[in-house]
């Protein structure tokens, strides 16, 4: 926020920069200090942060089945909007992972130790909505790690990610919808589509830099773009820098580099406030070469200079568009369903069991070694586009 003081002796303009940057990962997977399992979705509340403590989190009641549609109901954790979920792991024994459903989340530290159909959702928001995910790394990701299908701008900062086919994914059958990404300092281990893939003719925008990659194949691409539709598979139209689609040069790209040798790119903003000259500067530079002029002019002028600044309220409008969940090379229409009957036989959010707890009463640790990352957890996986 920018405030504006008066009468100043003179016009001023102020510089404020503020610059933010994950490290670049090395690969090293963090080491679980225990297990708990829910019987339920756990909704972490706005405004609330959940600090997982780098425990494993995961289901009592679910296993992964694979590319298979579901819902919120599947995921371990429902971010609202405003919440923050961080230093967290996620087990092998569930389905969606972890939704955002109404966007502005704040991801960090976060891992997917064995990701199942989708490690993160972000869904609904408005056009203004801003969805973080800094460090933390998913794995063993048939298909997507982030699935976009709602408004606004997912950021993407300090990440790892290995064994996947596309990191994020700007969803494809969801309707005319912009979205915006972007993705820094991040390393990526045997990536199977893309980093990134946006849709061109929803006018999408994605932004790269200091992507450190580590494959055999180059059977990838780093960003990719499609024709996005609402009722059937996208079409693949291209890849590679594209502005304003994919904005990144190749210095950016480094593949089969020492990550070792990686630097953080940082990201500055500078926001200029540029103070109101007062009538009292305005008068004593005009006195200097009209030097009859009286200084009760001044005094004058100085008085009248006095100004309030206020600041307009952002506002933003929800997006009244309704999503049109219909499936990306699959069906996304199934997962939405699926969410919706969940939302029609309950109208409160119950805390979620845990494991060998009768009560439905603030989650305990099991007793539970961590969960490592299954080699074999859902061979019928297939690829999607």
């Amino acid at each position: 926020m920018v405030k504006s003081f008066a009468p100043f002796a003179a016009s001023a303009a102020v510089l404020i920069a503020t610059a933010s940057a994950a490290s670049v990962p090395d690969g090293t997977w963090p080491t679980s200090t225990g297990t708990v399992q829910y019987s339920e979705a756990y909704t972490v509340a706005a405004g609330e942060v959940f600090d997982g403590e780098m425990q494993t989190f995961e289901r009592s009641d679910i296993t992964c089945n694979g590319q298979e549609e579901s819902g919120s109901s599947t995921a371990v954790f429902l971010v609202e909007a405003g919440a923050t979920l961080k230093n967290v792991i996620i087990g092998a024994n569930q389905m969606e992972g972890v939704h955002c459903d109404d966007s502005d989340c704040t991801i960090e530290n976060v891992w997917w130790d064995d990701v199942c159909e989708d490690a993160l959702s972000i869904k609904g928001g408005s056009a203004s909505s801003v969805s973080t995910v800094t460090g933390g790394g998913a794995r063993s990701a048939d298909d997507k790690v982030v699935q976009h299908n709602g408004y606004g701008t997912v950021k993407i900062d300090g990440f790892y990610a290995e064994d996947f086919g596309k990191l994020y994914r700007s969803c494809g059958t969801c309707g005319d919808k912009q979205r915006f990404v972007s993705v820094s300092n991040v390393y990526a281990v045997n990536p199977g589509k893309s980093i990134v893939t946006v849709n061109q003719n929803y006018g999408d925008e994605a932004t790269l830099s200091n992507i450190w990659i580590k494959s055999d194949d180059d059977g990838y691409a780093v960003c990719a773009w499609s024709e996005g539709n609402a009722d059937g598979e996208p079409t693949e139209l291209g890849d590679g820098p594209s502005d304003p689609l994919c904005q990144y040069s190749e210095s950016d790209i480094h593949v089969n580099e020492d990550v070792s040798t990686a630097t953080s790119s940082s990201t500055t903003t500078t926001t200029e406030a540029t103070e109101v000259p007062s009538a009292t500067a305005a008068a004593s530079e005009s006195s200097a070469e009209e030097t009859t002029e009286a200084p009760a002019d001044t005094t004058e002028a100085s008085e009248s200079s006095e100004e309030e600044t206020t600041e307009a309220p952002a506002t933003s409008s929800d997006a009244s568009a309704e999503e049109e969940e219909s499936t990306e090379e699959g069906s996304e229409s199934e997962e939405d369903t699926a969410d919706e009957a969940a939302t029609s036989n309950s109208t409160t959010t119950e805390t979620p069991t845990v494991t060998e707890v009768a009560t439905i009463e603030a989650p305990t640790v099991t007793e539970a070694a961590a969960t490592p990352a299954s080699s074999s957890k859902c061979d019928a996986r297939r690829k999607r586009n």
